[in-house]
Parts: structure tokens; C-alpha cells; sequence
């Protein structure tokens, strides 16, 4: 009986995909891996290879990881997602893990760190990379357990394009990080604001600050 693994790794950057490639083709318990540089064609080929794993960047063009995540889950409920993410603040891992990610991984950890969270997942674990979760993670301060309430009404492109308005980009170099169109973005500002109850750019960077998406100074 062949139990080795196959992987579906989604990342939009070539040289990105081909070391992680290279790292995962190193493990004896991995025997097929494929790669895709967007969400949209990991759902697209998701049924064709059934992968055991499907290891899921989150900033990506198009439909985006968030909801990449969301949709692989509605495709087949068993879906086994892990996130490998340059972001490592709390609220990325608590949105990746609502959307149905098993575990997540930061890119800033070690290469045998996501081969070894590739195998946990696999084995119908989960895994989340020591660190990103601290222990006062289930003890939240009231106020912010509000905005995190408040965040859960964003949709997960809307949760994408916040958190590059709360860092400060314009609603033009938001549309161009995320390939999406101006009007797009601009509306989703719009609907941002209003679900947020935020005027400006900076009341979204203070409720970014509060939940540990960027860092106060």
C-alpha cells in the first residue's frame, strides 16, 4: 500500500514555489507535488489531483489565500489546508483557521519546519508553527474581542484590502499589490469603512494596531 503524499502548493512568486518544491521533493513521505501560482487554478485542479495537502500562501493575486481556503472547503469538507505565510501576526492565523486551514506556518521559520507541518497535517493533526499563537490567546481583552467581532463581518477580500489600507497604501497601489481593478478596490474601501464604522485611513490603522496586524511605535 502506497501511503506517500501528494501536495498542491499554491504560491504566486516562481522562485518561491520551485524551493519549496525542491524542499518538499526531499521528503521520503512525499511522492507527487504540484504547483500553481493562484487560488483560483488550486480549486480548478483540486478534484483532478486530489491532493493529501494543500500548502496555501495567502497574499496572492485574484481571488486571494482567505478565500482560496474557504472555497477548496466547500469543494470537499475534508480538505486538508496548510498556510505558509510571510504574515505571522495573530489575526492571520485566527482568519486562515476560520476559513478551515488546519495549520499554519510562517515563511520566516526554518525550511524542516514545513515539511515537518506537512506531515502532522497530513495525519489529521493540527499544526500551528510554536509562537504564533501565544498563551494569552484565549484570554483577549474585551475591547479587542470587539474588533475582532467586528473584523469577522469582512469578507476575506475585504480583510485583504483593510490590511493594506491600514498600512497605509492608497486605494490605487492597494489595486495593483492585489491585480485588482481601481473601482474594485475604491468600493471595497467604501464597504470597509461603513461595516467598520472607520472615516479615515487612520482609524482603520488604529484598529489594525489593536489586533496586532501592524505594529504601533
Amino acid at each position: 500500500m502506497n501511503d506517500k503524499l501528494k501536495v498542491l502548493l499554491v504560491d504566486d512568486h516562481t522562485v518561491v514555489r520551485a524551493g519549496f518544491r525542491m524542499l518538499l521533493s526531499s521528503q521520503d513521505f512525499i511522492e507527487q507535488i504540484m504547483d500553481v501560482d493562484r487560488g483560483e487554478l488550486a480549486c480548478q485542479h483540486y478534484n483532478e489531483f486530489q491532493p493529501d495537502v494543500v500548502v496555501m500562501d495567502l497574499s496572492m493575486p485574484g481571488i486571494g489565500g482567505l478565500e482560496s481556503i474557504r472555497r477548496l472547503i466547500q469543494l470537499d469538507a475534508n480538505a486538508v489546508v496548510l498556510v505558509y505565510s510571510i504574515h505571522d501576526e495573530i489575526i492571520y492565523v485566527d482568519r486562515a483557521l476560520q476559513a478551515g486551514a488546519k495549520g499554519y506556518v510562517s515563511k520566516n521559520s526554518a525550511a524542516e519546519i514545513l515539511a515537518e507541518a506537512v506531515s502532522v497535517v497530513a495525519s489529521g493533526k493540527q499544526y500551528i508553527e510554536a509562537g504564533l499563537l501565544p498563551e494569552q490567546y484565549n484570554t483577549i481583552h474585551n475591547d479587542e474581542d470587539k474588533l475582532r467581532e467586528v473584523i469577522d463581518v469582512l469578507s476575506p477580500r475585504e480583510f485583504d484590502v483593510f490590511c493594506l489600507l491600514a498600512k497605509g497604501m492608497t486605494v490605487r497601489e492597494a489595486a495593483a499589490d492585489l491585480c485588482l481593478g481601481y473601482k474594485t478596490v475604491a468600493n471595497y474601501s467604501t464597504q470597509i469603512k461603513n461595516k467598520l464604522s472607520a472615516s479615515t485611513a487612520a482609524d482603520l490603522a488604529r484598529i489594525a494596531i489593536t489586533l496586532g496586524i501592524i505594529k504601533s511605535h
